[in-house]
This record gives C-alpha cells, sequence and structure tokens, in this order.
C-alpha cells in the first residue's frame, strides 16, 4: 500500500510542479500512511487548507440550526441587519445557490490584508448579484464570510473563538490555527516558464477568514473528517452531517460539504487553495475511510482527484521528480515563452535545467534540450541531437525566429504569410 499511495505523491509533485506535496490515508480517524513528495516539506508541518475552512464554518452554522438560533430558511437580513443581500437564506449561502458574485469588492482578498466586518460589507451592497438566488451553483466565498458573521453575533464570539472553543478543542486539533505556528510551509507561486519560486503572502484576511483562513496539518485533518463520518457529541450529531452531506437540487454541494461519487464510494469534504497552497480532505462515511492532502503552491494540483487516487493507489511512478529552478542565464532566459511553429503555439519552458517544448493545446512535451557553452542540443524528443539556435532578432535585440531542423518557431503565427 506504501508505495502505491507515495507513486500518486510524486506523480502529482512532477506534474503539478509542486515544491512540496504531503499527504495521508485516514481510517477510523488515524493516518495509517503518511508520505510527502518534492523538498522542504514534512508530513507534521502546517500547511494552509483554503476552503476546507468553510467546512468548519458550516458547522457552526448548522450548530446554530440545531440550538434553535437560526433556521435554514431564514433570511440573511435577520443577522445581519443593512446588509445587500439581505433577503439571501442561510440555506443558499450554504449551498452556493444564493446568486452573489463570487468574490468580496476590491483587492484580491486571499493575498491583501484583510479588511473589517463593516468595511466588507459596506463595500458588498448587493450589486454585485449575478445569478437569480436559488437556481444554481455559484460558488461564493463572500457567502461564507457573512455566514461567519452571522454565528459572531448569535453567539456573542468571534468567529476563530468559535472555531477554536467548539470544534477544534473537542477534537484535540492542537496544530489547527488562524495563523501558521511552530513548523510550516512557505507558499509559493512556480514560474509558469522559468520553474522559479516566488514566496507568497500568509495574510490575515480579515472578514474574509470564514471563507479560507485555516491553517492545519494531515493529522489534525484526520481527525476532521473522521469527525464529518460520525459526529461528536460535544459538536453535532451524525445525523446533522447526513444532511450537510445530502446533495442540493442544483449540484453535488451539500449544505457546506462538497461530494464527490467516485464509483461504489461517495466522498464527502472539501478542497482548498490559497496563495501558495492547495490540500483536499474527504472521507467515505460508509466506511469511515478517508484521504487528505497538502501542498504549497498556487497551483498544480488536481484536488479533487488526488483523494480518491490517494485511496486507490497506483503503479510505482518511474518519471523524474521536479525541481524548482534556479533563474536560467540570460540566454536562456531570451528564449522562454509563447512560440508557433505556423498557426500551433508552443511553449518554451524552463524545468529541472532543460529546455522544455510542450504544444499549448494540450502541455505535452515534445522535445527537450540541453544548454551547452557553445550549443542548445536536443537531448530528447523527435528533435534529438539538433541544435535549437536563434535566427532572427527585432530591433531591440530580442529573439523573434527561432530554427531546428528546418522547423522554424516565431513569436507570432506566420509572420510572413502561411
Amino acid at each position: 500500500m506504501t508505495v502505491r499511495q507515495q507513486a500518486v505523491l510524486d506523480r502529482a509533485q512532477a506534474e503539478g510542479r509542486l515544491p512540496s506535496v504531503v499527504g495521508g490515508t485516514v481510517q477510523d480517524g488515524r493516518l495509517t500512511w503518511t508520505g510527502i513528495a518534492g523538498d522542504g516539506g514534512a508530513v507534521d508541518a502546517q500547511y494552509r487548507i483554503g476552503s476546507i475552512t468553510k467546512t468548519m464554518t458550516a458547522v457552526l452554522v448548522m450548530q446554530c440550526r440545531d440550538d434553535g438560533l437560526l433556521g435554514l430558511d431564514d433570511e440573511l437580513g435577520r443577522f445581519l441587519p443593512g446588509t445587500g443581500y439581505a433577503a439571501h437564506t442561510v440555506r443558499d449561502l450554504l449551498r452556493h445557490s444564493s446568486g452573489m458574485q463570487a468574490e468580496p469588492v476590491g483587492p484580491w482578498w486571499e493575498r491583501s490584508p484583510g479588511v473589517d466586518v463593516e468595511t466588507l460589507v459596506a463595500a458588498n451592497d448587493g450589486s454585485g448579484q449575478v445569478l437569480a438566488p436559488g437556481t444554481t451553483f455559484h460558488y461564493s466565498n463572500l457567502g461564507y464570510a457573512l455566514l461567519g458573521e452571522t454565528v459572531a453575533r448569535l453567539r456573542g464570539e468571534i468567529w476563530w473563538d468559535l472555531v477554536a472553543e467548539r470544534l477544534l478543542a473537542p477534537l484535540g486539533m492542537t496544530r489547527t490555527t488562524y495563523l501558521h505556528t511552530g513548523e510550516h510551509a512557505q507558499g509559493y507561486s512556480v514560474g509558469h516558464f522559468d520553474g522559479t519560486l516566488t514566496r507568497e503572502p500568509h495574510a490575515d484576511t480579515g472578514a474574509m477568514a470564514p471563507a479560507g483562513q485555516v491553517w492545519s496539518t494531515l493529522a489534525d485533518l484526520a481527525r476532521w473528517v473522521d469527525f464529518l463520518a460520525t459526529g461528536h457529541p460535544e459538536i453535532l450529531a451524525a445525523t446533522t452531517l447526513e444532511e450537510m452531506s445530502a446533495p442540493a437540487p442544483h449540484g453535488e454541494y451539500g449544505l457546506g460539504l462538497r461530494r464527490m461519487v467516485d464509483g461504489d464510494r461517495v466522498l464527502v469534504g472539501h478542497t482548498g487553495s490559497m496563495p501558495g497552497f492547495q490540500a483536499c480532505a474527504f472521507v467515505d462515511r460508509r466506511t469511515r475511510t478517508g484521504a487528505v492532502a497538502l501542498s504549497n503552491a498556487t497551483t498544480g494540483l488536481a484536488t479533487d482527484v488526488l483523494a480518491p487516487a490517494l485511496l486507490d493507489g497506483a503503479e510505482e511512478y518511474a518519471g523524474e521528480r521536479w525541481s524548482p529552478s534556479v533563474a536560467p542565464e540570460e540566454r536562456v532566459a531570451e528564449l522562454l515563452g509563447v512560440w508557433f511553429w505556423g498557426n500551433t503555439a508552443h511553449e518554451l519552458r524552463w524545468s529541472n535545467q532543460l529546455l522544455e517544448l510542450r504544444t499549448l493545446q494540450d502541455a505535452r512535451l515534445s522535445d527537450r534540450f540541453e544548454v551547452g557553452p557553445d550549443r542548445i542540443r536536443g537531448v530528447e524528443g523527435y528533435l534529438l541531437g539538433e541544435t535549437l539556435e536563434v535566427v532572427q532578432r527585432d530591433a531591440e535585440g530580442r529573439p523573434e525566429a527561432l530554427e531546428c531542423a528546418t522547423f522554424r518557431y516565431t513569436r507570432v503565427p506566420y509572420p510572413d504569410g502561411p
């Protein structure tokens, strides 16, 4: 089993160009296997979990419902008077069918210092509505920020204190925190063409925190997904979690939980992303079997595919691992980017100290070249052994045509006509 799960992580790391990815399988709340691929990560380290945070906010909402503090068909204005989305129901916000805009007005909230609730509500006055309420699924981060403030006002405490006291403490999730503490991964964005790493900010998102602020570990997420399967007497009954797991009329998303049907399994949980991080945490409620994974790259990980893949495993991965690049020398850097062979778009990337030529339509690797002191030579693919060279530059000296074995690549399609 270990080899089969490790193969899944190794492939995900290489194909997604991830600095690190850690993963684990879960049975009855325990990690039965953990693994890591890439450099600089650790299975005990904290990573940001992004929208998995929403499952915690949703549980707080359902606690309020079970305690008689709200009804799912209550309008938001009952709890947040003055909001521009006062007529939307709690149910529609939970299942992303309110039709409100996906993101709050203002700068990219995930990478920016957060604002307070009053500022958030004032900036989002209802004019951003994009669809009729209750008609279809439309994911909204803003909706979960408003749900977080709703439970805060009903309980008379700030949202994070409610998470810590009412959810994390009963489950013993001591390494799940608002900001990172102790050993943690740095979040990165990977340069598309040159493969270098850019550090992402670990922002405190303020009023948007209920949509994606939290940091956690594999072990803590194992406890969390098992709770989603079984319930807990101090938190929420299993019958309420069953209600949350049922599909909504407009899609497979339930009341705060995402559903994935995978053969004869139904997995519930959530995926997550924040600048520099991607994550997934899912469980089969019937068998209490689950999978969790965390990575420290902004993009590149198919989080909805990874959880079932970890449960099933794969044949041993024999491909090469990916490593972040040191910024290439100028004679390489000037070649990176999009090139056209006729009308067909390709791109040149710098990866694992080689130049890679890929077709843009399907990202298929076509050829690889090594950069020597006197020439750039094909080492893999149809152009094996051939020389890639600059044959034309623009007035500023920038390459505008490359040639290899009579294959001509230009910055625009057919610059001289077809």
